[in-house]
């Protein structure tokens, strides 16, 4: 899949010792393997089968936005970049038809 980053979070995401800085060490490297499960897969419903990602849409005022888990309660949160996003015809996002995403941000949203 082809990933995009937001400005404020691409330092983050592409420097190690950033990330570090930032999240913390364990943080870090998981923030790096779900990047690297992204990159791997070859649309967003592989993401789905991965039980460990716990990849899912958000509600509420996330409307739009995925997640993903990283140490809890904190999670990868990104977008759908593909233009349109591509949808089932009852209106659903259509996971397997996804091959671009935008990174967000790392957050606890439920703090």
């Amino acid at each position: 899949m082809e990933i995009a980053f937001h400005p404020k979070i691409r330092k983050v995401c592409e420097n190690t010792i950033e990330a570090i800085r930032k999240l913390g060490p364990e943080r870090a490297r998981l923030l790096q393997r779900r990047l690297n499960d992204l990159r791997d897969a070859e649309s967003l419903a592989v993401m789905r089968k991965l039980p460990q990602t716990r990849c899912h849409e958000l509600k509420g005022v996330r409307v739009g936005q995925l997640a993903v888990d990283l140490k809890q309660p904190y999670r990868l949160i990104f977008e759908v970049a593909d233009d349109p996003a591509p949808v089932l015809p009852s209106g659903g996002l259509d996971w397997a038809s996804v091959r671009s995403i935008r990174i967000l941000e790392v957050v606890s949203y439920h703090d």
